[in-house]
């Protein structure tokens, strides 16, 4: 839960380093309190610490891809809403797999335009 006055922390996902780091400069710049890392493994190290209340991420990267990573955050932090970005039309059954198991993340279509993400950002999050 923010406290008044606080910044939403968005942490933001993808092994695309410009796309995380053009992600988190937008929000930046648009009152969020964003960061960026371009691994699974450096997202879960980060989010123990950086404590986001949003975690943006790629679902198709290297070591631990996005849905991977958002199954061990939602247990992390279980309070944090999870934004899953994708280019890749099959992340569908990866998105039905964390379904079945209770799981519910919502999606954007890469590329994300900031417009986009700004209003997916503010409306509440879907069920």
């Amino acid at each position: 839960m923010l406290e008044t006055g606080q910044s939403p922390r968005v942490l933001i996902v993808d092994d695309e380093c410009v796309i995380a780091d053009s992600l988190a400069l937008i929000l930046n710049q648009n009152g969020f309190d964003a960061t960026a890392v371009y691994s699974g493994e450096a997202a879960v190290e980060t989010a123990a610490t950086f404590n986001p209340d949003v975690l943006i991420s790629d679902v198709v990267m290297g070591e631990m891809n996005g849905i991977e990573l958002a199954l061990r955050v939602s247990v992390l932090l279980p309070g944090c809403r999870v934004i899953l970005i994708s280019g890749n039309a099959a992340t569908a059954d990866l998105l039905h797999g964390a379904e079945a198991h209770g799981y519910h993340f919502e999606m954007l279509a890469k590329p994300v335009h900031p417009r986009v993400l700004l209003q997916c950002l503010a409306a509440p999050p879907s069920e």
